[in-house]
């Protein structure tokens, strides 16, 4: 039995607990705030509750996994899933609205070529075609092996099997998700259709490999779901399996750094002075702070590296305490899309100090009486993605923004200013206070070089492993679960562990 330390309470350290405590090792959880989960956090406030991170859980199988891994009671004894029907209520630039099915491909066809014409379907249905067999080139070596020691390979070559395009006398294919949905789709609103799978996870499609298809089409063909009484509920499954497994939580407990000896990590400094001894360390830290809790380079030359530079994209959130009943057959998720997508793409690329404009937002509006007080009440939840590195401690550049996205989820709740209560405000500075960085992690994705890959899961130190969306194989619920999968087994089996079967 070997002693493991993780270092945060995270979903992808959690899942990693569970599995080692299974394993018969002795686990003991250090997190510095007062309460588990990450990001995956409750706002509490006159009876009306809100999902303060993730609202929504694709590929459930990733935790219906981890608890037939660490005990009999399946993950439906302990929370109730609920399949999003439907998926997603889309509201565009020119006001065109389409609504489209969960997990049918016939259904967004149809549904597709009705609001936007007939072959706006078919065109939609053969990029999902073509977005399966990226993800049927990149499920594996992605989500369920650690990543590659040839990484390079992942990084060269694009899975997406992108459609010859005539260009200038040259036949082109593209390389960026900008260009498919340009290129392939031939509809702004498509385009913008396919952009919003990007965005919702930091992603500039200007950037974004082709590769990034594969974010769709997780989403339509293993379905989008809800949890009742909130996505928290599967953060406190989730530690109370950890709990049940006998794996030790001590909360207000910062880790200052991390305890060498003969070459290899040998347990954690806390901030009181406390020294935990342990055989692992497992981290679920972001780079820039792991890398400061070791004092030395994490990764050798040729490895996908820790990024320490100016954090990336997170999230803007607006919670909206709202009066009167949600109106029968409101969609549990609207996307209203920005009035002007390169605008939006460059505000998002800035430092944030360029005139912020309306962006695309995410309103959540589940049906869910656990969510709201009795007497006609509604919370929802909208959601935009900004620059991290902006002022956000400035008053004025929060209330202009907040503003922006109120009017765009306007779209999407009726009379949504006179129903208003009241609503809260909350930045990436309150998602970094609580999970140490703004940023928010995307997903990994093949090509382009190896920039949206994430950092190994094994280090240059022995005996430390990071775990959690800023490692392999990146951000999102399901990816952090698979995290704690593939650091579990590094440890259970060794080396020579090839990911899960």
């Amino acid at each position: 039995m070997a002693r493991i330390a993780v270092i945060g309470a995270g979903m992808g350290a959690m899942a990693a607990a569970a599995r080692l405590a299974v394993a018969g090792h002795r686990v003991a959880v250090y997190e510095r705030t007062e309460t588990y989960g990450g990001a995956v956090r409750r706002f509490e406030r006159d009876g009306f509750r809100f999902d303060t991170g993730p609202g929504l859980l694709p590929l459930p199988a990733v935790y219906r996994d981890l608890f037939v891994k660490t005990g009999k009671e399946p993950l439906e004894d302990r929370v109730e899933l609920v399949q999003v029907d439907p998926s997603s209520r889309h509201v565009f630039a020119d006001g065109t609205e389409v609504s489209l099915p969960n997990a049918s491909r016939a259904g967004v066809v149809a549904a597709l070529d009705e609001a936007l014409g007939a072959g706006a379907g078919e065109r939609w249905g053969d990029f999902l075609v073509r977005a399966r067999e990226a993800w049927d080139r990149t499920r594996r070596p992605l989500l369920e092996e650690p990543l590659w020691p040839n990484w390079h390979v992942l990084a060269e070559r694009e899975p997406y099997p992108a459609v010859p395009h005539r260009r200038l006398l040259r036949t082109r294919h593209a390389t960026t998700l900008a260009e498919v949905g340009e290129w392939e789709l031939r509809d702004a609103r498509l385009a913008a259709l396919l952009d919003s799978h990007a965005l919702a996870h930091g992603l500039d499609p200007r950037s974004a490999p082709a590769s990034a298809a594969v974010l769709p089409y997780l989403e339509h063909a293993f379905g989008t779901w809800y949890v009742r009484g909130g996505l928290r509920e599967l953060a406190r499954a989730v530690y109370e399996r950890c709990v049940a497994r006998r794996v030790e939580f001590t909360f207000g407990a910062g880790v200052t750094g991390i305890l060498e000896k003969d070459g290899r990590a040998a347990g954690v400094e806390l901030a009181d002075g406390t020294v935990a001894g342990a055989d692992h360390v497992v981290a679920g830290v972001d780079p820039v702070r792991l890398r400061g809790l070791t004092g030395h380079p994490l990764d050798v030359d040729g490895d996908v590296r820790a990024k320490t530079a100016a954090p990336g994209p997170g999230r803007f959130t607006v919670l909206l305490a709202l009066r009167g009943e949600r109106e029968p057959g409101a969609a549990h998720r609207t996307v209203v899309h920005a009035p002007d997508p390169g605008a939006e793409r460059d505000f998002l690329a800035s430092r944030g100090d360029g005139e912020p404009v309306r962006p695309t937002v995410t309103v959540l509006r589940p049906d869910d009486p656990a969510l709201r007080p009795e007497g006609g009440y509604e919370s929802a939840v909208v959601q935009a993605v900004v620059p991290a590195r902006a002022d956000w401690e400035r008053e004025s550049v929060v209330r202009r923004f907040a503003g922006l996205v109120l009017d765009a989820a306007g779209a999407a709740v009726p009379g949504l200013r006179e129903r208003l209560v009241w609503h809260e405000v909350r930045t990436p500075g309150h998602t970094g206070a609580e999970t140490g960085t703004g940023a928010v992690p995307a997903p990994a994705l093949a090509a382009a070089d190896g920039r949206f890959l994430h950092p190994a899961n094994t280090t240059r130190l022995p005996g430390l492993y990071r775990v959690g969306g800023w490692s392999h194989p990146g951000g999102g619920l399901p990816h952090a679960g698979m995290s704690g999968a593939l650091v579990a087994g590094l440890i259970v089996e060794g080396p020579d562990f090839r990911g899960s079967r």
